[in-house]
């Protein structure tokens, strides 16, 4: 069975959050969500999330692909935090996915992960930053090989389907998709 982290930071977009969590559940994808430390974590709208656990307590071997949620600040203590960067930059040398959404993509351009690829993000994130390596575009979702990323909150359900297909295939994703009446 498929298994992804998605690590939860302070003023985490919480509709990203969610919607990621939601949609690769119900396409039978084991998903953990992890903490920073131990407090609940309070969203970028003030919804409280509870992790399932702490960044601390997990095992980046044990994961298939990991999977950032965007929103500021989160974004940015996602991106301070060289935890993450070594889990992202561990899973892309073991070959599994790496993702990120909204503001978080600049966490994979922070972990060296964009570099000669095409990345997509919120608008003015990327293409705000000094990155003639990276080719940034304003699609909803790209997947260039085993890095994907997304817009931002409107574009968190394609998103979360795009990472069901990649994980489990087309068919799977089909499935999720007619359950959501989309």
């Amino acid at each position: 069975m498929a298994r992804v982290l998605v690590p939860l930071a302070q003023g985490c977009e919480e509709l990203e959050a969610v919607t990621i969590t939601d949609l690769l559940t119900r396409a039978g994808v084991t998903v953990v969500t992890a903490g920073l430390d131990e407090n609940p974590v309070k969203a970028s709208r003030g919804v409280t999330l509870l992790p399932d656990t702490t960044l601390d307590d997990v095992n980046a071997d044990e994961f298939d692909m990991v999977v950032l949620p965007g929103g500021l600040p989160g974004a940015d203590y996602l991106d301070a935090d060289p935890r993450i960067h070594a889990i992202l930059k561990q899973l892309h040398q073991q070959g599994k996915y790496t993702a990120a959404i909204c503001a978080a993509p600049k966490v994979l351009a922070g972990a060296g992960l964009l570099d000669g690829r095409q990345a997509t993000s919120y608008p003015g994130v990327l293409d705000g930053m000094n990155l003639p390596q990276v080719a940034v575009m304003s699609d909803a979702v790209i997947s260039d090989d085993k890095v994907i990323t997304s817009r931002g909150p409107g574009t968190a359900m394609d998103f979360a389907l795009e990472l069901i297909e990649q994980l489990k295939g087309r068919e799977i994703r089909n499935e999720v998709e007619r359950g959501l009446c989309r």
